[in-house]
């Protein structure tokens, strides 16, 4: 069952920025940390980002680190992913999904996921 939606995804350059952001119900935002996994064709599901449920805590994939800041408006009950400086390898599917477990980077701890939004890096 699809809780969260996606969008903000979309073609950039390398270089450039992106912000993507995913919208759900208040139970989810209200009980729940937030956050990106992405996905390839041919790859593993990455973790990108997840934030606590009261936006103090914050975590991000080691791929990621410095160039991506996740933050959470929880009176809009939605998080944003800020993507600077666009890398070619960052072109994937990215899925919002929610957790109960702080600091996860696994999969398998999180769900309620969105279908996906693209992003597509272009040299």
């Amino acid at each position: 069952q699809v809780q969260l939606e996606e969008s903000g995804g979309g073609l950039a350059q390398a270089g450039g920025s992106l912000i993507l952001s995913c919208i759900g119900s208040r139970r989810i935002f209200s009980s729940k940390g937030v956050g990106w996994f992405r996905q390839s064709p041919g790859k593993k599901r990455e973790f990108v980002a997840g934030i606590e449920r009261d936006g103090r805590t914050t975590w991000y994939g080691d791929s990621v680190k410095g160039r991506i800041t996740i933050a959470r408006d929880n009176a809009k009950n939605k998080p944003y992913l800020t993507m600077n400086n666009l890398q070619l390898e960052d072109t994937a599917g990215y899925c919002c999904g929610a957790t109960s477990y702080t600091l996860s980077d696994r999969g398998a701890e999180w769900g309620s996921w969105g279908r996906g939004t693209q992003v597509t890096v272009s040299s």
